[in-house]
This record gives C-alpha cells, sequence and structure tokens, in this order.
C-alpha cells in the first residue's frame, strides 16, 4: 500500500508545479484579482445566510444527513459541479467537482451533529426547539456553506480569467462517529488531489500546523451472547450478556491508573437486556479508544479484546466486535497553513455588533466563564507540536503527549497535504458538543464568521492555483518531514463497512417535528425571523 502512496506523493509532487505554470499572474494582476474575490464573497453574504440557516434547521445526526446532502448537492449540481453520490458506499456522501487539470484544490467540511443538543438560536439559555431532538452543537451546519461561497467565488475567477485547475467538494459525514473519511480515503478519493483545505468552526480565525494535539482513536462495538432465564426462579440456568459488558467496563476502570496520560478510554452501554426478570441473553458496549499515535492506538484495541475474551470466561458467554469509526492523530501542512494565515491577517475578524457581543457575554455568565465577548484579535498562528518520544527513557515507556479529542480529518492529512481553517462562528467558552454551542450558529454571529472564513478559503485557493511552487513546498513537506519516519496505516480492516445504521432510529424519532421547523427562506428573511426569537435574547 505504502509503495503505492509512495508513487502517488512522487507523481503529484512532480506533475503539479509544471502544470498549473500557466496559472501564473504579475504581482498587480494578482492583488487585483483577489480585490475582486473578497468583493464578490461580500455580495454572497445573503446566499451564506440562508446556506447556513437551511442546515442548521435540518439538525441531522451522522450518517442520517439526507436533507442536508440533498440540498447542498442541489446548490452545486445548480452551479454546474458534477456530483457523485454514494462515495464510499455511504448514503449520504458525495463529492462535487468543477474544472480540470492541475492543481486539484479539495475542500472539505463536516455536516453532521449532536444528540439531544437541539437549540433555539440567538438564546442566550437552554431552549430546546424540540425537547431531547438533535441539533448543531458544534456548529457543523457552517462549515460547507463557506466552502461553497468560496468555490463559487473562485470559480467565477477561474472562468473569467481561463485558469486551469479542479475544484473539489465533500463532506465529513458522520464526523462526531469518526465514521466516514477513513473510507474515503480507502476508497481513493484523494488520489489525486493536490491539497486539501479543511474547514471546522471555531470562535476565533486561525489554521492548523504540523502535529496537533489531537489522539488518533478506534471506536469499537463488543456484544456478547449468553442465555436467558427465569431472573428469580431459575437464574442458575441463564448466562449474563450484561454481566460481561459490566466486568469489561470494570476492567477498564481499574486499568486506568496504569495507562499513559494521552489515553482516552470511553464507553455507553448500547445494549443492557430488555427488562429485570430476563437474564440478558444480549448485550453490547460501544467504546472509543484513544491514543496519541497508530502503535499506542492498536496496543488499547488488544487490551480491550483481551477484556472481552476474560469477561467472557467468567460469565461462560460469547463475544463479536465491529468497528464503527476511526481516526488518525492529524498531522498538518506547513508551507499551506503559513500561506493562509498571512490570508488570515489580511481578511481580520468581522465587525461584532453591540448585540453579537451581548449575546456572547450573556451566554458566557450562563456559562459561569469569564465574559469575554467574541474574539476581537486575531489568533497566533498555531505552532507545530513537538512529537514527544516514547523511548523508555523514564523507565516506564515514556508518557506521551496530553492527550485529547480526535477528528477523522487527521486520515485526510495523512494521505495527502491538508490544513484546518477555523473560522469565528461559534462563541468562546462552551463546553463543545453541547446545546451552548448551538446558540450562535444561525445567528449574524455564524453569518459573518462564515463570510470571512470563506475569503480567507478562497484567497489561499488563488495562491495554490498562481503559485505551483507552494504546491511543491507542500508536498516536500509531506514526503521529507511528515512521512519520513511514520507511514500512515489506516486502521480499518478489509472487511470493515461503514455503520450506516447508526443514528437511524434516533432521526425517525424527531424527524418529523424537526421537519416543521425547516427554514422557509421564500418566506422568512433569516431564521430568528421564522422562530420568532428577538436576537438577542438574554435572561
Amino acid at each position: 500500500m505504502w509503495k503505492c502512496l509512495a508513487l502517488l506523493t512522487i507523481a503529484s509532487c512532480a506533475a503539479a508545479p509544471f502544470a498549473v505554470a500557466q496559472n501564473k499572474m504579475s504581482p498587480e494582476k494578482e492583488a487585483s484579482i483577489k480585490a475582486d474575490l473578497n468583493g464578490q464573497i461580500d455580495a454572497m453574504k445573503k446566499q451564506a445566510q440562508v446556506m447556513v440557516d437551511s442546515v442548521f434547521s435540518f439538525g441531522e445526526l451522522g450518517f442520517q444527513e439526507f436533507e442536508t446532502t440533498k440540498y447542498l448537492t442541489g446548490i452545486l449540481e445548480k452551479e454546474g459541479f458534477k456530483i457523485e453520490r454514494g462515495v464510499a458506499g455511504i448514503p449520504t456522501a458525495f463529492v462535487a467537482t468543477w474544472g480540470e487539470g492541475k492543481p486539484v484544490i479539495s475542500l472539505g467540511s463536516d455536516i453532521d451533529d449532536i444528540p439531544q443538543a437541539s437549540q433555539k438560536p440567538g438564546v442566550a439559555y437552554h431552549a430546546p426547539m424540540i425537547e431531547g431532538a438533535p441539533g448543531h452543537g458544534e456548529g457543523h451546519n457552517s462549515g460547507m456553506p463557506l466552502n461553497i461561497v468560496a468555490a463559487l467565488a473562485v470559480k467565477k475567477i477561474m472562468e473569467r480569467e481561463h485558469l486551469k485547475g479542479t475544484i473539489q467538494l465533500w463532506p465529513g459525514v458522520a464526523e462526531e462517529d469518526l465514521g466516514t473519511k477513513a473510507y474515503y480515503v480507502r476508497a481513493g478519493l484523494f488520489k489525486n488531489v493536490d491539497v486539501v483545505l479543511f474547514t471546522h468552526v471555531g470562535a476565533n480565525l486561525n489554521v492548523s500546523s504540523g502535529p496537533t494535539n489531537s489522539n488518533g482513536m478506534i471506536s469499537i462495538e463488543y456484544t456478547f451472547k449468553g442465555e436467558s432465564a427465569h431472573a428469580a426462579s431459575a437464574p442458575w440456568r441463564g448466562r449474563s450478556a450484561l454481566d460481561a459488558v459490566e466486568l469489561m467496563d470494570a476492567g477498564w476502570n481499574f486499568r486506568r491508573e496504569h495507562l499513559r496520560p494521552a489515553t482516552r478510554v470511553h464507553y455507553v452501554i448500547t445494549n443492557g437486556g430488555d427488562q429485570p426478570n430476563v437474564v440478558p441473553p444480549n448485550a453490547t458496549v460501544w467504546y472509543y479508544l484513544r491514543e496519541a499515535d497508530y502503535d499506542h492506538i492498536m496496543n488499547l484495541w488488544k487490551i480491550a479484546d483481551n477484556m472481552a475474551q476474560a469477561a467472557s470466561l467468567m460469565t461462560d458467554t460469547t463475544w463479536t466486535s465491529r468497528v464503527l469509526g476511526s481516526a488518525w492523530p492529524g498531522h498538518f501542512n506547513v508551507p499551506i497553513a503559513a500561506d493562509m494565515y498571512e490570508n488570515i491577517k489580511k481578511v481580520g475578524l468581522p465587525t461584532w455588533s453591540d448585540d453579537d457581543q451581548k449575546l456572547a457575554k450573556a451566554l458566557q455568565k450562563e456559562l459561569k466563564v469569564p465574559e469575554r465577548g467574541l474574539a476581537m484579535k486575531v489568533a497566533e498562528l498555531r505552532q507545530p507540536r513537538p512529537v514527544a518520544a516514547d523511548d523508555g527513557s523514564d523507565g516506564g515507556g515514556g508518557n506521551g503527549p496530553a492527550g485529547g479529542g480526535s477528528d477523522d480529518i487527521g486520515d485526510v492529512s495523512w494521505a495527502v497535504p491538508t490544513v484546518t481553517l477555523n473560522y469565528p462562528s461559534n462563541i468562546p467558552g462552551g463546553p463543545g458538543h453541547n446545546w451552548a454551542n448551538g446558540i450562535s450558529m444561525a445567528t449574524p454571529i455564524a453569518h459573518k464568521g462564515v463570510v470571512a472564513g470563506a475569503k480567507v478559503q478562497a484567497l489561499t485557493m488563488l495562491d495554490i492555483l498562481f503559485h505551483p511552487e507552494l504546491v511543491q513546498k507542500a508536498w516536500d513537506y509531506y514526503n521529507n518531514v511528515q512521512t519520513k519516519d511514520q507511514k500512515y496505516i489506516n486502521l480499518l480492516r478489509p472487511d470493515d463497512k461503514p455503520a450506516i445504521w447508526l443514528n437511524q432510529k434516533t432521526m425517525e424519532q424527531y424527524r418529523p417535528a424537526m421537519k416543521a421547523l425547516y427554514f422557509d427562506s421564500a418566506k422568512f428573511d433569516n431564521y430568528l425571523e421564522q422562530l420568532g426569537i428577538q436576537y438577542p435574547t438574554v435572561r
């Protein structure tokens, strides 16, 4: 596999600069085009707002983003993009492409949301639109609208200036389940791509650079099978699958003391039996096993399998497992990040209104965090995190990095030079994966942040089109720094398939009520107006 990837990498490095040399512009012409680009994006503010509000209103969980995908592909198709649907065997995945030749610039962002995060936008306290329903409690409704605005603006310039190159767009399906990007890589979605510009909502403008403190992860479900019996009159005739699940969980909870600081292990019991008077013949537990690198992830996986086997021996049950998702720790391209950061400084943060700041400070007060409002200064470029050695010099195998969350954009970053742009559509101080992180996501805060991010994204796309040496530097870094000592091995096994059944029952339960609240842009100017919410609403 790595021989093929190496050949692919060499081919991309050699071909891309030669193929795009015809896009070279004089400094004066380039400056004029970029100034025109910013004006075009400003003229698309309304379109950006409608897209952000619409996707927010769909509120779909991972693998169930059918309305979102239908809506976004419909827009792109009308704009002349060729759509490939059902990518990598995932019904809500797609790839949209326009243009021809090199460079191939790939834009991605996530589209799924969070369970039980339904929240009225613009209201600075917990106020679900539908109690218990999912909602965009991370802000994944904003990234693809940002990418579409940037892509359409650059497309217009490419058509006018007769520039060569290909624009590709794709969604991060089921990112909260780490469910798809490793499958995209395995399916070859990025085999001809020169650079990936990913976007993720944040509270400031910034870009990832080099290794990060994110963990890699394997998401794996263990199912135990025993034998039912009457729990009162003949319990000795039963073999409890739930006992096996609880013993496995207990094993992990005792093991925590002896795990590296980078390790994160968390679980939910998705099936604990039917009713108390029946010994549970089936039970299932779902684990996220996180670590800082491939070898340590695989070691956690081995420990988990051993614990499952031990639990089954203690309970005279059997067990099986299946992978529901995976992610590598991210490593992001330093040359592209440096270029994007220069564009961040040129664009700068949006001008926040008094109402924007009022909403932000009211939410921060509600959450009992510092009431500092929205960001007023562009963040410093995140410097690459040193990769901690694990050479056993401390006598115990090394402490490794501190550890943290996971994102399957990490897999993409090991397949092709990649960066992640954070843009300021969220309010600082939110807990993450929570209703509070959805409050700003269909308000002027989100709309302004998306426009600012689209400008940065589009300017970086133009730099890639106009400067073939930037693509060369990106691949030089990828080949000679990033992958010099660490090679990518997909955590997925050959027979693993996307968990496209996840969240289906939840969406079937809530979608009818949610559908009644879909944004109607033909009748209302914005989603706040449709919901009858005064902006901002504070205590």
